[in-house]
């Protein structure tokens, strides 16, 4: 194989390999729930669910134990964007309908390790404890 083959391949758009990127969706014990009051929990799910590329995975799990944060979002990288250095993004207090959005446009646009996040979400970002962030399934 070429050098210019293997350069495509490391840089194919997010849903062109074996594995997309997946969207984690914290709905725990505060996540998702009236503790976070003004929010339309089961509306952002669907929206979220709706807004992703298509390959790209939404899946619902228990409590992320980053209930400060809540709603939490870990955006994964697909295996390209792993291939060229992403690692999951973690994004906390995502209680806007934009955000949404944002998340799926930067899947859309390849996602971590292919593409940089829209400006806005650089102020959902934050860093869970090591802890944490190996409970993450896949993380």
């Amino acid at each position: 194989m070429s050098r210019r083959a293997d350069k495509r391949k490391k840089t194919a758009p997010a849903g062109a390999g074996a594995a997309p990127c997946t969207v984690t969706v914290c709905r725990g014990c505060c996540c998702g729930t009236p503790k976070i009051p003004g929010v339309d929990h089961a509306a952002q799910l669907a929206a979220l669910r709706r807004t992703v590329p298509d390959g790209a995975q939404v899946r619902v799990t228990g409590c992320l134990d980053a209930c400060e944060q809540a709603n939490v979002v870990v955006v994964q990288p697909s295996a390209a964007g792993r291939a060229a250095g992403g690692r999951p993004v973690w994004l906390g207090l995502v209680n806007d309908e934009d955000a949404v959005q944002d998340i799926a446009d930067w899947i859309e646009a390849g996602g971590p390790g292919l593409a940089e996040p829209p400006g806005v979400l650089d102020l959902y970002a934050f860093s869970p404890s090591r802890r944490v962030r190996a409970e993450l399934p896949d993380g």
